[in-house]
């Protein structure tokens, strides 16, 4: 008789254990061992001991096969299994990790730890096709609206698949603290009304609760101009500006126009050779139908332009600003040799269509939507011992949850978007499909978009500086990883699994766009080291970029209002403190935005910074090394970046990988 000696680890959450019958048995190269029951009784945090008998040795262990069934009477409770480890006759470990719930009466089948990329074992071929196949169905597309990216086919927070569902920690602290600032706002007697604020200092009746330090700086410098061209390179959405070095022919803006800005270089020509005019163009909402009405009152939408231009001191510094894309007479180029309370207008409207780009285009569609589509394709594509799926796993982590959460709570009908932005009740679809035939694979890969957009060498561009910093350690890593499990091009090329991933990304991701560049498939090593950079640092960095600083920026409304009560201004000298009070959001929607970018901006618990992988999908010895180099990399690039931090302006605080989440999970 052969004894092999088997270990069980059940997850520490409340719920983890369960009452139901798990038994067990082991798949060899020369055969398996009988089913037997392990135990009916498993608490949370259990890491259990076992003895598994046989006839004769099964060889190489491949993989095992657990059952799940009710004890007696008892009803079905599902059971979260971290992981089995197995130690053979002759000592040897064979590690089986799963990290993943099991419901219903079942059998699963767990691989062996070890990665490879496709097994010559018939065996394991047919089991690997078996195990997609039965993801597929848990894992299913659904097209959300024409000319977007699909989603999962869900519609209820229960329908989401089991391992996809935020915790019970992380539900709980979620809908405690959106409960929480709602009730907060209240009792600093915001009160519920449709009306205009009675001056810019009432609005920190809304805005005074949980402040933080940036937060409070914005409030007092969001008017001026060097703090509005800040904005562009280190505020929340670092995507839009890029350096001009001919005017567009719808910008008339003249030298003229702006000597009186542009100090002892009067010649506006001749800083355009020089590199230092850039512009920010939201040309992109030009067409897009406005939210007809929040709280009864109509609502208005344009697409402005604003130039800017670096000065001696480096500030980026706003110079002109056109609130449409069709010059003439009523579209005035507001200067800042304008009356006071014209040229902060006009930065206000711009500072709108800046919320409305960010929040659909680089917040929702190029972190979250994409992050699911990268999350759908993989469990649909991988299986559990690929080492494709072992390195992205941990950055797909409750993406599904909090995207169905956002679907029936933020863009859903009667949701955020209706309630509270310019683009909601009809607006956001043909937003989203607009961005979507611009998207473009080098504007999803930082280094290659900051050289498109001619910022490599803007000063103080703390972006790209932490986010360089960032993408080089994801790269060396995802590098590290890739070349020890594929050898060559040729190994690359002939994975079916790994080509049928890519491939379905293309297909439902970026719906074969071949405009966008987006590889349909992948020919070489260094091919994919690229891809699988690209799609960790969209799920982690990226998001944190566009996400984490929405309360900092947002906060105080005046900063980024997410509607304007009134139309765009065609004249200039008639604008006065008042004409600004009733263009801004009502008291009830400005509610609406400060909590709502205050949840996003805070995550609740159970949370993962980036390079923390509690869960042991890789069990070989050199890719543990590779994880542990990379966590040192992240911790030195932390330091580095909080010593920069002393000596900035404003402290960039959001590619710390300290705070960077692993995923999307907010």
């Amino acid at each position: 008789m052969m004894l092999y000696r088997v270990t069980v680890a059940t997850g520490s959450e409340f719920t983890a254990g369960t009452i139901n019958t798990i038994s067990i048995n082991l798949v060899g190269e020369n055969g398996e061992s009988a089913k037997q029951q392990l135990s009916h009784l498993w608490m949370p945090g259990k890491v259990s001991d076992y003895e598994v008998e046989t006839e004769r040795d099964l060889g190489e262990l491949l993989s095992v096969r657990l059952y799940k069934e009710t004890y007696l009477f008892s009803f079905e409770d599902a059971w979260y299994c971290r992981y089995i480890n197995v130690t053979s006759p002759i000592g040897k470990l064979y590690q089986f990790p799963l990290y993943q719930w099991i419901s219903g009466q079942t059998s699963l089948v767990i691989p062996e730890g070890t990665g490879s990329i496709l097994s010559t074992s018939f065996i394991d071929i047919n089991q690997r096709a078996r195990e997609l196949e039965e993801k597929r169905q848990i894992y299913k597309w659904k097209l959300y609206a024409d000319g977007v990216p699909y989603c999962i086919e869900t519609d209820a927070d229960d329908e989401v698949p089991l391992n996809e569902r935020f915790s019970g920690l992380k539900y709980g602290s979620f809908m405690y603290s959106h409960i929480a600032k709602v009730i907060e706002v209240q009792l600093k007697g915001v009160p519920k009304t449709s009306g205009s604020w009675n001056n810019l200092d009432d609005l920190k009746k809304a805005f005074y609760y949980n402040r933080t330090d940036i937060s409070d700086e914005v409030s007092r410098l969001w008017n001026e101009d060097s703090f509005f061209g800040y904005q562009y390179l280190n505020g929340v959405n670092p995507m839009v500006i890029r350096k001009c070095l001919n005017l567009p022919e719808n910008f008339p803006v003249s030298s003229s126009m702006v000597a009186a800005s542009l100090g002892s270089s009067t010649n506006l020509h001749k800083e355009l050779q020089n590199g230092n005019i850039f512009l920010a163009d939201y040309k992109i909402l030009q067409g897009i139908p406005a939210n007809p009405s929040i709280n009864g009152k109509e609502q208005y939408i344009t697409a402005p332009m604003c130039l800017l231009w670096k000065d001696p001191q480096d500030q980026l510094l706003p110079i002109a600003i056109q609130l449409c894309q069709t010059p003439g007479e009523q579209a005035p180029i507001f200067l800042p040799s304008d009356s006071e309370w014209d040229w902060t207008l006009a930065k206000i409207w711009v500072r709108s269509s800046e919320f409305q780009v960010h929040q659909t285009v680089y917040h929702l569609l190029h972190t979250h939507l994409f992050a699911e589509v990268f999350n759908i394709a993989t469990h649909r594509q991988l299986p559990r011992n690929h080492p494709v799926y072992k390195l992205l796993i941990p950055h797909l982590r409750y993406t599904l949850d909090i995207n169905t959460l956002a679907r029936r709570h933020l863009i859903s009908s009667g949701g955020m978007f209706d309630d509270a932005m310019v683009v909601g009740k009809g607006g956001f679809p043909p937003l989203l499909q607009k961005a979507m035939e611009e998207v473009r694979y080098s504007g999803l890969c930082l280094p290659e978009d900051i050289e498109a957009r001619g910022l490599d060498s803007v000063p103080n561009f703390y972006y790209r500086d932490d986010g360089r910093m960032i993408w080089a350690a994801v790269e060396s890593f995802v590098s590290s990883i890739v070349r020890y499990y594929y050898r060559s091009d040729q190994s690359v090329r002939t994975d079916p699994e790994l080509q049928a991933w890519v491939a379905e990304i293309y297909e439902k991701g970026f719906l074969s766009y071949s405009s966008s560049g987006i590889p349909s498939s992948l020919d070489t090593v260094p091919a994919l080291v690229k891809y699988l950079t690209m799609v960790i640092f969209r799920c982690s960095a990226q998001h944190a970029v566009v996400n984490s600083g929405q309360f900092d920026f947002y906060g105080w409304m005046p900063n980024g209002p997410s509607s304007m009560r009134s139309p765009p201004p065609t004249t200039k000298g008639v604008t006065t403190l008042q004409t600004i009070l009733d263009a801004l959001p009502d008291i009830n929607t400005t509610s609406i935005q400060v909590v709502t970018v205050w949840q996003l901006s805070n995550e609740p618990q159970d949370r993962r910074p980036l390079g923390s992988f509690p869960d042991v999908h890789f069990t070989e010895a050199t890719p543990q090394q590779f994880i542990r180099e990379f966590q040192a990399k992240l911790a030195e690039i932390s330091k580095t970046i909080n010593e920069q931090n002393q000596t900035r302006r404003l402290p960039y605080l959001y590619l710390d990988p300290n705070v960077i989440e692993n995923s999307v999970s907010i």
